[in-house]
């Protein structure tokens, strides 16, 4: 018998739905004699209230299964959230906006009344309007990672996660086994760049040249991003963007490590780990323009963004 899935989106972009479909022709081998996809609103479509859309209440179809896309911003993606969890019996979040917020928890360091604000009346591009509340969901009052809402069995973060650890978690299920999880290495630590464990110090650069590399060699020739002054948060970011193989993906292409794929571990302080990591190689972890956004890019949801409190004046 096939083991049945159910997928949802929440508050996302559409990214880690399109990472499944990336998974390839490995997919194709398991499906429908292996998985049955019985609800995946991104590709298929699908409807809330019955088969027909003309129930009274919000339901879901019974999955062995559940993989959740996006954070909670809103009540309607609460009560969705809800609804799956109660219908499935393993519950996967999908992508670091379900992980941890992602980057739509940038938003966590404003009060929702001064995003409506900015948004509907602090804008130059269009007229100033009121907050629109007619059959909008109510918003919550931050983005939530889903585990702050329902019970998460496995975690599979990345903006978009690798088709690899997808294809792997979902056959690591079709074994039987009922945990999965990527190992706690960080990106430095797949990394293949030369460290001298030392830097020139002082302020941190802002990228606006490249990084000193030569095109014609190997990345391993390379000296890391950040021993040449530029910020790269691979200290602090859990390794896996270039899935099962290979050197760090941002890396390979001659760019610093954006923290796509969250901390290292759950409960980490990204950038508090990480401006220890920075003075260890002698960079001024003040200079960093808008630090409390920058070092919690991804990671905005469990508490790492709030609102400051008003200064006194």
């Amino acid at each position: 018998m096939a083991v049945t899935v159910a997928s949802e989106w929440l508050n996302a972009c559409s990214g880690c739905e399109i990472s499944i479909l990336n998974i390839g022709e490995p997919i194709l081998d398991l499906i429908p004699d292996k998985l049955e996809l019985v609800h995946i609103p991104a590709l298929v479509d699908s409807k809330y209230f019955g088969p027909t859309g003309d129930g009274d209440r919000l339901t879901l179809p019974k999955a062995t299964v559940g993989l959740v896309s996006g954070g909670v911003r809103n009540a309607e993606h609460e009560e969705v959230l809800k609804e799956l969890r109660d219908k499935v019996d393993i519950l996967i979040a999908l992508g670091t906006c379900a992980t941890n917020g992602g980057i739509p928890a940038q938003a966590n360091m404003f009060a929702n009344e001064d995003v409506f604000a900015k948004v509907f009346r602090g804008c130059p591009t269009h007229d100033a309007v009121e907050t629109p509340d007619d059959l909008v969901p109510c918003y919550t009052e931050n983005v939530k990672a889903i585990d702050e809402v329902v019970d998460v069995d496995i975690f599979i973060p990345g903006c978009p996660p690798h088709p690899d650890w997808i294809a792997d978690a979902l056959l690591a299920l079709l074994d039987g086994k009922t945990e999965w999880a990527l190992p706690e290495r960080s990106v430095c630590d797949t990394c293949p760049v030369i460290r001298e464990e030392k830097s020139g110090g002082g302020a941190v650069k802002r990228p606006l040249e490249n990084f000193e590399y030569d095109p014609d060699q190997p990345l391993e020739s390379m000296r890391c991003i950040m021993e040449q002054g530029y910020l790269c948060v691979g200290a602090v970011t859990r390794a896996g963007c270039a899935g099962q193989d290979g050197a760090p993906r941002c890396i390979s292409a001659r760019q610093s490590c954006r923290g796509c794929f969250g901390p290292i571990r759950k409960g980490a302080r990204p950038l508090v780990d990480m401006m220890g990591a920075m003075s260890s190689v002698g960079l001024e972890a003040r200079s960093v323009i808008d630090r409390r956004a920058m070092l919690n890019r991804f990671v905005g949801s469990h508490g790492n963004l709030r609102p400051l409190p008003a200064r006194r004046r």
